[in-house]
């Protein structure tokens, strides 16, 4: 397995154990940004609160997998996979824009014996360390307030890390075109369509027949299904694909971030 990965994803693409070091440099510099940092993990717990208690109390029950769920308990996972997308996002985009273009962060990393694979690797499990601690907090938070229905729920931080690594490496690979601020808009134009339109707040049958189907291919709706699932209980093979989708995303991101990095920083 490692050689099939190695030929088709090099090392010097995905990075390699050196990463650990730019892990440990941004896991340094966090510790004087902690406040900004702790208040990631509130939006989707307001978010919760307003849409899937407040307005569940008039939405009533929803109908899922041939069972009736209170409102709160529909949304929860899905504000749960909106955090990990937006976590993502924003971490591989904004932070990595600014020490790309102008705090030139990776000219000095790359000077060192780390390459452009660790580059992207290292801010990618970044990204996915903020995303872990968030995951367990808001699942703790959906625990505390009876919104799981399954045991299965133990397991939603961990497909939340699969959510954020999908993100993470797409949005990093975003990052290495962006030539101003400006172009941040066009993140905020993906991001917002999905939020709002990936089974979110609605069930899928609700979408107008031909809508449906370009809902089933968006990647954030790959993380509403498989933590609905988990959260619900309604865990089938359906599940294994969800999560294959993500994983490859994933990979792809990783592999061609990994070559931006080098192609716009090395000679």
């Amino acid at each position: 397995m490692g050689t099939l990965t190695a030929r088709v994803l090099p090392l010097a693409l995905v990075g390699g154990r050196r990463s650990r070091f730019l892990v440990e440099r941004n896991i340094r510099v966090s510790r004087r940004i902690w406040l900004i940092l702790a208040s990631g993990f509130f939006e989707p717990v307001l978010f919760l609160l307003a849409i899937g208690v407040g307005v569940g109390g008039l939405v009533g029950g929803i109908e899922v997998a041939g069972q009736t769920v209170p409102y709160d308990h529909f949304v929860a996972p899905a504000m749960l996979a909106a955090s990990a997308m937006n976590g993502a996002v924003y971490e591989s985009t904004g932070n990595v824009f600014f020490k790309l273009k102008y705090a030139r962060t990776y000219e000095g990393v790359l000077a060192t014996p780390l390459g452009p694979g660790d580059v992207a690797l290292a801010e990618i499990a970044w990204a996915l360390l903020r995303g872990a601690a968030y995951a367990a907090a808001f699942t703790i938070v959906m625990a505390a307030l009876g919104l799981t229905d399954s045991p299965w729920a133990i397991l939603l931080p961990l497909a939340a890390l699969l959510v954020g690594f999908a993100f993470a490496g797409a949005g990093m690979v975003a990052t290495t075109f962006m030539r101003s601020w400006s172009d941040f808009d066009l993140i905020q134009l993906a991001v917002l369509p999905l939020f709002l339109f990936s089974a979110t707040f609605v069930p899928l049958d609700a979408y107008p027949a031909g809508i449906q189907w370009i809902v089933e291919i968006t990647p954030l709706y790959q993380g509403v299904a498989i933590l609905r699932g988990l959260s619900l209980g309604d865990v089938g093979p359906a599940l294994v694909g969800h999560a294959a989708y993500l994983a490859v995303m994933g990979l792809v991101g990783l592999a061609v971030a990994g070559r931006r990095v080098a192609k716009l920083l090395q000679p």
